[in-house]
C-alpha cells in the first residue's frame, strides 16, 4: 500500500501561499527617531580638563577580591564529569526473521507544478486572489479615510470644547476598531474559502497520485525538488495532473457573502458533485403546447 506522506503539506504551501496575509493594516504605527543614530546610545567624549584632572575626593576604595576556596578551586580544576550510575540494561530477545520488503520502484512528481496545472487550482487563485484585492482596497480605503477625519479634528481642534474634542476623538477610535473587527473577519472568511477549495484538490490529488502510480508499478514516490537527478521515464507531473483536470475540472467556492464556518455547522457543505447530480436529476422541460406532437407508430394489419 502506498502512503502520501508529504503531500497534504505540499499542497497547503502552494495553494495557501498568500491567503495569510494580512490585509487589514496596522492603525498606530510607530515612528521611526529623527536622530541619526536612532537605536543607539552614544556617551559623550569626556573632554580633558581642571575638573577631569582632579582626583575626586568622595571616590570609593576598590574592593578587594575574595579567596577562593579550597573547594572551588577544586570543582574548578577538574573538567572529567563524573560517572553515574545506570540500571542494567535488559537483553533484547532475537526478532524472528520476516518478509522482505518489496524491491522500490521509484517515480517523482512536483506537487507545485500539478497545482499551476490545475485548473481547480486555478478558478480558486482566480476567484480567491479577486476577493482578496478587494479586502486590501477596501481596508486601504477606510484606513484614508481615519487620516482625513484625524487632520479635521487637528484642524477644528482650536474651535472646539475639550469635551466636543473628547467626543469626536471617541467615535473615531469606536469607528476604527469596528473597521478593523470587519476587516479581520472578512479575511478569515476568505482563508477559509480557500481551506475549502484546498481541502478538494488535496483529497483527489492523494488518490490521483497512488492511482497512477499503481498504473506504472511504482511503490516508492519521491517530491521532484529533493531528488537531484532523475530521468524523464519517473517523472509522473504530467500524467497526474491531466487526470486531475479529468477528474476534478472545478472546485465549490462558497460565495463570497457566505461565512464557511457557518455552512460546515449546517452538514449541508455542497460540492460539485452534488451540483452535477442535481443538473443531471432535474426534470426534463415540458414540451411547448404549440409544439407538434410527435407522430404515433403505424400499427401493420395482418
Amino acid at each position: 500500500m502506498l502512503r502520501s506522506s508529504g503531500v497534504s503539506a505540499l499542497v497547503a504551501a502552494v495553494v495557501l501561499s498568500c491567503a495569510g496575509t494580512a490585509c487589514v493594516p496596522a492603525w498606530a504605527q510607530g515612528t521611526a527617531p529623527s536622530g541619526g543614530n536612532a537605536g543607539w546610545f552614544v556617551p559623550k567624549t569626556a573632554q580633558p580638563g581642571p575638573a577631569a584632572s582632579a582626583p575626586r575626593s568622595q571616590a570609593h576604595p576598590a574592593p578587594v577580591p575574595m579567596p577562593a576556596s579550597p573547594a572551588d578551586g577544586d570543582e574548578a580544576q577538574s573538567q572529567t564529569p563524573p560517572v553515574l550510575p545506570l540500571p542494567p540494561v535488559p537483553p533484547s530477545p532475537d526478532i524472528p526473521r520476516g518478509v522482505a520488503p518489496p524491491v522500490p520502484v521509484i517515480g517523482v512528481i512536483s506537487v507545485p507544478d500539478v497545482m499551476r496545472l490545475s485548473s481547480a487550482a486555478q478558478q480558486a487563485e482566480r476567484v480567491l486572489g479577486a476577493r482578496r484585492d478587494e479586502l486590501a482596497r477596501d481596508a486601504q480605503k477606510e484606513q484614508a479615510g481615519w487620516r482625513d477625519e484625524q487632520q479635521k479634528l487637528q484642524a477644528q481642534a482650536k474651535n472646539m470644547a475639550s469635551d466636543q474634542i473628547q467626543q469626536r476623538e471617541r467615535h473615531l477610535q469606536e469607528r476604527v476598531i469596528s473597521a478593523q473587527r470587519d476587516f479581520r473577519n472578512r479575511n478569515r472568511v476568505v482563508q477559509e474559502a480557500a481551506q475549502v477549495s484546498l481541502g478538494q484538490i488535496e483529497r483527489e490529488l492523494v488518490q490521483i497520485i497512488r492511482q497512477v502510480a499503481s498504473s506504472r508499478g511504482m511503490n516508492l514516490i519521491l517530491h521532484r525538488e529533493q531528488v537531484a537527478l532523475s530521468q524523464d521515464g519517473l517523472d509522473i507531473t504530467q500524467q497526474v495532473a491531466d487526470q486531475l483536470n479529468k477528474v476534478l475540472p472545478t472546485v465549490f467556492i462558497p460565495a463570497a457573502n457566505v461565512d464557511p464556518e457557518v455552512l460546515a455547522k449546517s452538514g449541508t457543505m455542497p460540492t460539485t458533485a452534488d451540483v452535477e447530480r442535481q443538473q443531471q436529476e432535474a426534470p426534463a422541460p415540458v414540451a411547448s403546447p404549440e409544439a407538434p406532437a410527435a407522430a404515433a407508430p403505424a400499427v401493420a394489419h395482418h
